[in-house]
């Protein structure tokens, strides 16, 4: 039996500003030491020393008493002793540390070396050993270690979701990328996300003891992961969750794995690994997934990552096949965006029979890209394969590091009946609250009445000004190629022998700007040296082509038909080594397009299409082309030949993929669109005469 809908949301406004200022104070205490921008280098290693401090602080006594005893104790004994997954076993903390201040440099690194191999792993990643050393040098490490011994940051005084609150400000104050946007996803947005996921399909969950698996493939400070883990503690007390986590920014990481440290899960669990490169839990399938991509990231390219594109290309998480019984082929988008690389590899690791996933998104990875492009082909796999359950387009302004719309995608492999075969759009993009002080680029925010809105409009799946239901067809479109009949008229003059020039048409035969660029390369490479070679060995016979075309040209006449012209043109270069491609060329730069000249047809008399005057029509995929075509085509060009040029069975000259010309598009906000009329003539000629009477009256008070 489904359970209602049950809104979770946070009812007191977590506010870590006095936090947040005594780090601003500690901070300034670095200043002729440090760039402001390098603050962080400091605050953020030392936060996390002191809130492992803090945690441990009621254990540490009996930690170092059974250490000393027995310095050769199993790891394991000593996290029962502390009663976490870490512990410390040196005599000093930061407190009794400012007692020796003789050698406060060479004490505090004993400290920090009597921590678990996993605690020391964090600090030697923020590479924090070296700034010890510059503030012992600048005479301000006592100074530092002494501002946070009094920073009481014990888990009884500032919970997990405080603390993480407290992490994501220090990071989008001191972060190296300015705007911190990669870093975290602003928290109401995250527990939107979470009502969404749980508010269907996740019966499972309130089993006693239930083991969820979470995952979040770019995870930063681990905002999205604890969130999640909250609401579903909320929902059932008793379950096991483990979280799963990669990221690659060192600050971001350190916070994660300290986090999740403290909340008592599985370090090995939070990996410091490029998603794109590399699955970090290949073995590991997840009941949620829950993701925001940062937007814009290449993977292929100069900007990209060493190593990325050839680690896309040969995973098989990017591996789908076209239509139903298309060729399977990579799937990927524009090498400088990741998103749908993203979000393919989220499916990738969902657990097949029930895995849920939400996912963030700019506008791009809706409608980017041509019809056989990456992108298309993997909104139509989505599609095809039934994945998609939701898109919530949200206000703008709500991120720190953009002020665009943002959507989410609802994926999902166990859809409800309902939902089968349909895709739900909605616009939440008027729900929102202006913030009191801005934040980066963030002036909105969602409260809770917006959360349950959305979440609302979500489960109860109707349609209304702001839900949409469609079929997951809506989506999909096909491609065709609409020609006119081959109708030219043919003759050599002036004009036409400039613009075959002008447009370099004969350039695989003789390039003039090319033996320029060319002869200035030092050293030549061999292929294009017998490239240089051949134009101009070629450059005689050009001359003479265009000499000919120019003297004698126009004594050929005028045709309606390519027969007898192509006769006659063949005889005037007769005596020249031309290949029959040239000929061919010149005799195409010389036709125009003429509507009175005869059809012209193959050997089977079937109507030559004019390549010259294609189009393309998006049909949508469940309407008939001869439907399309009568209504949309041919009252324009009654002569219009329409092809389906699709052919899963040959390659695209150049290209690895086949011929695909079904592709797929989501016009999110098409479908919300108000058209609004114009004021009429009489109402705008009103306010006009309005207007003058009271500029009219104005000027004379003021006269």
């Amino acid at each position: 039996m489904t359970k209602s809908v049950e809104i979770l949301y946070e009812n007191t406004e977590i506010n870590v500003t006095k936090e947040t200022n005594l780090v601003l104070a500690i901070a300034n205490k670095l200043r002729g030491t440090y760039k402001a921008e390098d603050y962080q280098d400091v605050i953020i290693p030392m936060v996390i020393i002191r809130r492992f401090e803090c945690a441990l602080e009621d254990t540490k006594d009996e930690v170092v008493k059974t250490y000393e005893a027995n310095p050769k104790i199993a790891p394991k004994v000593l996290e029962r002793k502390s009663g976490h997954s870490f512990y410390n076993v040196s005599h000093f903390n930061l407190s009794n540390l400012q007692d020796q201040a003789d050698d406060i440099k060479g004490n505090f690194k004993d400290y920090i070396k009597g921590f678990s191999a996993n605690v020391k792993t964090i600090i030697e990643d923020l590479d924090f050993i070296k700034q010890i050393d510059k503030l012992d040098k600048a005479n301000k490490l006592l100074l530092i270690i002494k501002a946070f011994a009094n920073f009481d940051l014990s888990p009884k005084t500032v919970d997990n979701m405080r603390m993480g609150y407290l992490f994501e400000d220090i990071l989008r104050r001191y972060s190296e990328n300015v705007n911190a946007g990669d870093h975290y996803t602003p928290r109401e947005v995250i527990r939107c996300l979470a009502n969404l996921l749980l508010a269907e399909g996740c019966d499972d969950i309130y089993q006693d003891g239930k083991i969820v698996k979470i995952g979040d493939f770019a995870c930063g400070t681990g905002g999205m992961l604890s969130t999640i883990n909250d609401f579903i503690l909320r929902k059932n007390s008793s379950a096991k969750i483990h979280m799963y986590g990669q990221e690659i920014l060192d600050s971001s990481y350190a916070i994660c794995l300290a986090d999740m440290l403290i909340k008592g899960q599985d370090a090995s669990h939070i990996q410091q690994v490029n998603t794109l490169k590399e699955d970090a839990f290949p073995d590991d399938e997840f009941r949620f997934v829950i993701m925001n991509p940062p937007f814009g990231t290449p993977w292929s390219g100069d900007k990209a990552a060493n190593g990325t594109k050839e680690a896309v290309e040969e995973s098989d998480r990017f591996k789908h096949r076209v239509g139903i019984d298309g060729p399977e082929i990579t799937m990927t988008p524009a090498s400088g965006d990741a998103q749908l690389l993203f979000m393919q590899h989220a499916l990738k690791k969902l657990n097949k029979e029930n895995g849920r996933a939400a996912i963030i998104t700019n506008g791009s990875p809706l409608f980017s890209g041509g019809t056989g492009s990456g992108e298309s082909q993997i909104r139509r796999w989505m599609l095809e394969n039934d994945l998609i359950e939701a898109i919530i387009g949200f206000p703008d302004q709500l991120f720190y590091n953009t002020g665009i719309s943002i959507y989410a995608y609802i994926l999902s492999y166990n859809k409800q009946p309902k939902r089968k075969g349909k895709v739900q759009l909605i616009d939440a993009t008027k729900f929102y609250k202006k913030m009191r002080k801005s934040m980066g680029n963030k002036r909105n925010e969602l409260s809770n009445d917006h959360i349950k809105k959305i979440t609302h409009l979500y489960a109860d799946f109707k349609e209304n000004d702001y839900s949409k239901i469609f079929d997951n067809e809506e989506f999909l479109y096909k491609e065709y190629a609409v020609y006119q009949p081959m109708q030219r008229n043919y003759r050599i003059d002036e004009e036409r022998i400039q613009a075959m020039i002008d447009n370099n048409t004969l350039k695989n035969f003789y390039d003039k700007d090319k033996i320029e660029e060319y002869q200035l390369m030092d050293p030549l490479p061999t292929k294009t040296k017998l490239l240089l070679n051949k134009f101009l060995e070629n450059e005689s016979t050009y001359e003479e082509i265009i000499h000919r075309l120019v003297t004698k040209g126009e004594e050929i006449g005028e045709f309606k038909e390519p027969k007898e012209f192509t006769k006659r043109v063949k005889k005037l270069f007769k005596d020249l080594d031309i290949p029959a491609g040239v000929v061919n060329s010149i005799i195409k730069s010389m036709s125009r397009m003429d509507k009175t000249a005869d059809i012209q047809k193959d050997a089977l008399g079937n109507i030559i299409p004019d390549k010259e005057t294609k189009d393309i029509e998006l049909v949508p995929y469940k309407q008939s082309i001869d439907e399309y075509m009568e209504k949309e085509v041919l009252p324009h060009v009654p002569d219009a030949m329409v092809f389906f040029e699709e052919d899963l069975s040959k390659k695209t000259k150049g290209k690895s993929t086949p011929a695909i010309k079904t592709g797929a598009e989501i016009p999110f906000t098409r479908y919300f669109y108000k058209y609004q009329a114009p004021e009429s003539s009489d109402e705008l000629l009103k306010e006009f005469k309005d207007i003058d009477l009271e500029l009219n009256k104005l000027l004379e008070e003021l006269g």
